[in-house]
């Protein structure tokens, strides 16, 4: 094929995820263009930033032409932060993890016990207050495992300890919770669509739940996770005699041990439902409509592995587009796939940073001038 031809009749669609600790997802976006560009100067380029609902879900919908609104709230270690959601046409992005993410605690530090998900309630209300009639509450990346009570407590619920007191925060405060009170919860929920957009399934305890799943990542030792385990138990039984049997059945519902738990807090404090997070996000960025303009897809993350397989950005671009009849390849910083399996998933080829340079801290160092040299190697591989 010669450039001209290129010219005319390629158009490539970059719908990739951030490379964690080194470019975001837009970074990913610039730089897989300048590279192709590199090669076939005159090539068509659409970037469509993409996100599973963890943290850069909000600057995904940004990319996407929503409005960025920024609020003040309370940070997971209890100080204020400030926060984005993203708003377009009565819709609302909201991603936990700018109000209670892991990217907000002081290098090195980790709260498992006590982090909390006030401030994802304020950001919640927030929403509500700019008009939102729609709300996709992406969760991931949290520095917390509280099931979500911190964020129903802002939100206007109360849980006592045996003297009438509210608990303390974090999932460690659950410990001391004997009743618990929903009456007050914000009204405007009741006419609101309330959309739980997560990449994990996981129930809200147990071997597969948030604290002996999730809880290691936010610091947690094998102790702090039996703790957080039996809080959370706890929890579950006190709301159960305070909402009746769906407080019980919510617990082990898909998405209720997203977040640290939040996902359960909003499918039975807020009547939330679920989705997969990237396959919801990929109808709010309208990718549909894009890959409709495509001739050949790029996607990726930072780490193609078995978690990419279950529910991660790139899987969910790649199923759509080979549903399409549209060809897909893939960078990433790192690549723990075989062929065999990344062709299974619909990814035709994938392009590791490693293979340009195999040490990690300078992989992570000098990522956007290599993805740049990446890209160039997929134009010369799939538009020369």
């Amino acid at each position: 094929m010669t450039d001209g031809a290129v010219t005319e009749a390629a158009h490539v669609l970059v719908a990739a995820d951030k490379f964690k600790g080194s470019l975001t997802a837009v970074q990913v976006a610039e730089r897989v263009t300048a590279g192709l560009r590199h090669v076939v100067p005159g090539v068509r380029v659409e970037a469509l930033p993409v996100a599973d609902g963890g943290d850069g879900t909000v600057a995904a919908a940004v990319a996407a032409g929503f409005e960025r609104r920024e609020v003040r709230v309370t940070g997971p270690l209890g100080e204020p932060v400030t926060a984005a959601f993203a708003l377009r046409d009565g819709t609302a992005v909201v991603e936990m993890a700018e109000a209670s993410g892991l990217q907000l605690l002081p290098e090195g530090v980790f709260a498992p016990l006590t982090a909390t998900t006030y401030g994802s309630g304020e950001l919640l209300r927030a929403a509500l207050d700019a008009g939102a009639r729609t709300i996709v509450f992406g969760v991931g990346g949290s520095a917390t495992t509280d099931g979500g009570a911190g964020m129903l407590a802002a939100l206007g619920a109360r849980f006592l300890d045996a003297d009438g007191e509210p608990v303390g925060p974090g999932g460690g405060g659950l410990r001391d919770l004997v009743t618990a009170d929903l009456s007050r919860l914000d009204p405007r929920f009741a006419d609101v669509e309330l959309v739980l957009a997560s990449d994990v399934d996981n129930p809200l305890t147990g071997p597969k739940g948030a604290p002996a799943v999730f809880g290691p990542q936010k610091g947690a030792s094998p102790r702090d996770v039996e703790v957080l385990d039996a809080a959370l138990v706890r929890y579950v039984e006190v709301l159960e005699k305070a909402l009746g049997p769906r407080a019980a059945e919510a617990a082990v519902s898909p998405g209720a041990g997203g977040a640290g738990g939040i996902g359960y807090g909003a499918l039975v404090g807020l009547g939330a439902g679920f989705r997969p997070g990237i396959e919801l996000m990929l109808d709010i960025l309208g990718f549909t409509e894009a890959l409709g303009r495509a001739t050949l897809v790029i996607t990726g993350e930072g780490s193609l592995d078995e978690q990419t397989l279950h529910g991660k950005a790139p899987a969910g671009v790649a199923a759509a587009a080979r549903a399409a009849g549209v060809e897909v390849v893939a960078v990433c910083g790192r690549l723990a796939l075989p062929p065999e399996v990344l062709g299974r998933a619909g990814i035709r080829r994938a392009y590791p940073l490693t293979a340009l340079e195999p040490d990690p801290a300078r992989c992570i160092a000098e990522a956007g001038p290599l993805l740049e040299r990446v890209a160039a190697d997929i134009a010369r591989d799939f538009l020369g």
